[in-house]
């Protein structure tokens, strides 16, 4: 039987995040910048410029007001869109709800100045929340944004690490899910193809090589619909503790466009 993570530290999976920014996408009048709670100091802002696309970088560091010694802390280094209103909103709230520790629980915040106030109160004295967001790559078709959260419990013998892509189209303004992204009916196709990075992954890894049938079994294969579109080819991301031990982090798989002629929308082939 495959190990996996314990309970607690199942995050919502990507079909979850996915429906989530589909709806936070189509929200009206939108922040122009990720949101904080009132009253803290400025973020640190820079601006920049990644294949075209003007980026601001928002960064931030915060511990618990009025804490004395050891305090909670939260770290933001994120990115706003000035000229796509709508994407900067959606993820901060992505990010924000990317912390829940169960899936199926409702979160009591909707951006990360929600989650703040909520984690200021509920917090242990070493506890620390990061919340990084990042351009991976840009088409003319696809802005793809890699989100990442780690929390830090305290008394936890580790992090809980996760990172979840969104893949923003530009001409429609909206989240692009993997079915949409696949010719019809070529999902199963598209599986094999992973399976063979997956093949390939498991050949570059030490630890499989040493007793790959334990390996497998401890560690099989496993669907993921965790992915970016970039000029490599198609980038798929696991949680941690699903196809490898926590020591190796958050493995990342990747499928090159020569394979998947017939599988990928063509319009998504190419662009960079």
């Amino acid at each position: 039987m495959p190990m996996t993570a314990p309970f607690r530290y199942r995050l919502l999976a990507p079909a979850g995040i996915l429906a989530l920014a589909l709806l936070a996408g189509c929200a009206s009048s939108p922040p122009a910048n990720i949101s904080l709670p009132s009253g803290v100091p400025e973020p640190a802002r820079a601006e920049q410029q990644v294949s075209g696309l003007n980026v601001e970088r928002i960064e931030w560091k915060g511990t618990k007001p009025g804490c004395q010694g050891e305090c909670p802390t939260i770290q933001i280094d994120s990115v706003a869109f000035p000229e796509i209103p709508k994407l900067t909103p959606l993820v901060d709230h992505v990010l924000a709800y990317m912390t829940g520790l169960e899936p199926d629980r409702p979160r009591p915040y909707q951006t990360l100045a929600e989650y703040t106030q909520y984690f200021w109160q509920t917090a242990q004295p070493r506890d620390v929340t990061i919340f990084k967001a990042e351009v991976k790559d840009v088409s003319d078709k696809i802005i793809a944004i890699e989100l990442h959260t780690g929390q830090y419990l305290t008394g936890a013998a580790h992090g809980i690490p996760a990172t979840q892509y969104l893949n923003w189209q530009r001409d429609r303004e909206r989240v692009l899910a993997l079915d949409e992204a696949l010719l019809p009916g070529q999902h199963p196709a598209f599986v094999e193809a992973l399976r063979r990075a997956h093949q390939a992954w498991l050949a570059q890894n030490p630890d499989a090589q040493q007793d790959p049938q334990a390996y497998n079994r401890m560690w099989p294969f496993q669907e993921s619909d965790n992915f970016a579109l970039t000029r490599d080819g198609v980038v798929v991301k696991y949680d941690a503790y699903s196809i490898a031990p926590y020591s190796h982090g958050q493995p990342e798989l990747r499928i090159p466009y020569g394979e998947l002629n017939g599988i990928l929308r063509p319009e998504f082939m190419g662009g960079w």
